[in-house]
């Protein structure tokens, strides 16, 4: 696509119009489920609140620390499912710290995630698209993350260049067991299995854990205004959250690393 300035046009002279936060919407309305699909606007004002409180920090560093060594030179990173942009602009920072050039993309089904992102963070190209349908070109990106998001591996293999490593995020297995007992009756244990994916060599594991401790009515709030819990919680459940005024639970990511081929 060639960017006008005030739009994107593709070869067919489509018009994307970039919005004046900065993104654009490339998210066809045929392909929309619903009239504003992914995560609503509570949801992501919830979202960036806990994660600005610093308890995922932990995650998005470990995340950093595993994919800065692999790299050198310029790279393209593309994030995929980049809800807020925390994840995204984090990593473009540690990358840029270690003196490697990176041009970084992130897209999400929300728009209201993708709005949220742009207007806070500069020098990253945010756009509205489903990891259904990536609206990149075949082998754009060196790097490619996807934390807690649909996994489409064909369109992940697609944009990711010969040799290029893409990092997948998923919970642990007791990855806020705490809360599911606060929401659930019968709480559950989330899978956990190696997944191997066609173009893809498996190269490791990396398990991130810690306990934490929320002493606020608001912070347990949005802990749980972000997880998909909060669409399928009974009245019953949701009304404990708004009661509890503390909540002490596991947290877990498991990175999954990947190596094109």
């Amino acid at each position: 696509m060639e960017n006008n300035g005030s739009a994107l046009i593709c070869a067919e002279n489509h018009l994307f119009d970039i919005a004046k936060e900065g993104y654009t919407n490339l998210l066809p309305s045929n392909k929309m489920h619903s009239k504003a699909p992914g995560d609503t606007k509570q949801m992501i004002a919830s979202r960036r609140r806990f994660l600005e409180s610093g308890y995922y920090d932990i995650f998005s560093s470990a995340i950093n620390e595993q994919l800065i060594p692999l790299f050198s030179g310029n790279i393209k990173l593309l994030d995929v499912g980049c809800g807020e942009g925390y994840y995204t602009s984090r990593l473009k920072e540690a990358f840029e710290k270690n003196n490697i050039k990176v041009d970084v993309a992130g897209f999400d089904i929300s728009k209201f995630a993708v709005k949220a992102a742009s207007k806070k963070y500069n020098g990253i190209e945010f756009a509205v698209a489903s990891a259904f349908e990536i609206p990149v070109k075949d082998s754009f990106c060196d790097c490619l993350i996807n934390v807690f998001a649909p996994i489409v591996p064909d369109e992940l293999r697609r944009v990711i260049k010969m040799g290029g490593y893409m990092l997948i995020a998923v919970p642990t297995e007791n990855h806020l067991m705490g809360l599911k007992e606060l929401v659930y009756d019968e709480p559950y244990k989330n899978e956990v299995k190696d997944t191997y994916y066609e173009g893809f060599d498996f190269v490791k594991r990396v398990s991130v854990k810690e306990n934490i401790e929320l002493n606020s009515a608001e912070l347990i709030s949005d802990l749980f205004s972000m997880t998909p819990y909060y669409w399928k919680t009974s009245v019953e459940g949701s009304q404990r959250v708004a009661q509890a005024s503390h909540l002490s639970t596991e947290i877990g990511f498991d990175l999954l690393i990947y190596r094109a081929i």
